[in-house]
């Protein structure tokens, strides 16, 4: 069975496509066939997997708005077992453009019944916001990934997206789950990173996932050179907080790395 996860806070900065980016590339050398989406108009998950969205003539734009087969917008990526739905600029007036469309907030969804079958996970990386692209991108899944960053106000705005969630799963999802809460930009040098982690597990208790994303240099260098960090240093903490989210994942799931 395919797993739909969506990766989503509303607050930037928090490493939501970083970690869509090396979450699907940690499934991908784990050779478990992954299908990363990137519904974020600024196409930083497209761009850190190493893709040129300039030169990109079709992606999740024509998909939701032009009607395009699914499977022709869909290119392999440097990492097999992992493929990508490209997102580009022109996504920037999609929300406007679907407005007006039958059952706006599940497109995708439907576009997505197409290709479940051919992976098993689908990973899509939102927009830092809480518009109709994420609304979409909630509507297909079976549960969200929230990142929360160890800084001040890490839980600022957090309740209107778990009240969005609630929302969706009234009327949209009634099966949508959060999977986990994943704590990122963790430096233990701080007290601030120790405080805040207690604040999160104290509120979402078993749903923090026990593997931490700590602060890293490489990790933060890799988007640039269009790689996930596994491609860029494997060696460094970055790759191994990601890698150790992956098997985390894949064990509640019940399953272990290939």
């Amino acid at each position: 069975m395919t797993k739909m996860l969506t990766i989503a806070n509303q607050k930037g900065g928090v490493g939501k496509t970083t970690t869509a980016v090396n979450l699907g590339a940690g499934f991908g050398v784990s050779e478990v066939d992954t299908l990363l989406i990137d519904i974020d108009p600024q196409a930083n998950a497209t761009i850190g997997c190493g893709i040129d969205h300039r030169h990109i003539e079709k992606s999740i734009y024509e998909v939701l708005v032009d009607k395009i087969d699914i499977n022709s917008a869909i290119v392999p990526t440097e990492i097999p077992f992992l493929d990508i739905l490209p997102s580009t600029t022109r996504l920037v007036g999609a929300e406007i453009e679907m407005v007006s469309m039958i059952s706006r907030e599940t497109i995708l969804k439907k576009n997505i019944k197409e290709i479940k079958k051919d992976y098993r996970y689908v990973i899509i990386d939102c927009p830092p916001s809480l518009g109709l692209l994420t609304l979409n991108s909630l509507s297909a899944s079976h549960s969200i990934i929230i990142p929360i960053q160890c800084e001040y106000y890490a839980m600022e705005g957090l309740g209107q997206l778990l009240y969005t969630i609630r929302l969706v799963q009234r009327s949209l999802n009634r099966g949508l789950q959060i999977e986990g809460v994943l704590i990122t930009m963790y430096d233990s040098r701080l007290r601030l990173s120790k405080e805040v982690t207690e604040q999160i597990r104290s509120h979402f208790k078993e749903k923090v996932y026990q593997t931490i994303i700590r602060r890293n240099v490489r990790l933060g260098e890799s988007p640039s050179f269009g790689k996930p960090i596994i491609l860029y240093d494997a060696s460094c903490a970055g790759a191994q907080d990601y890698m150790n989210l992956v098997g985390e994942i894949l064990k509640n799931d019940g399953q272990t790395i290939g």
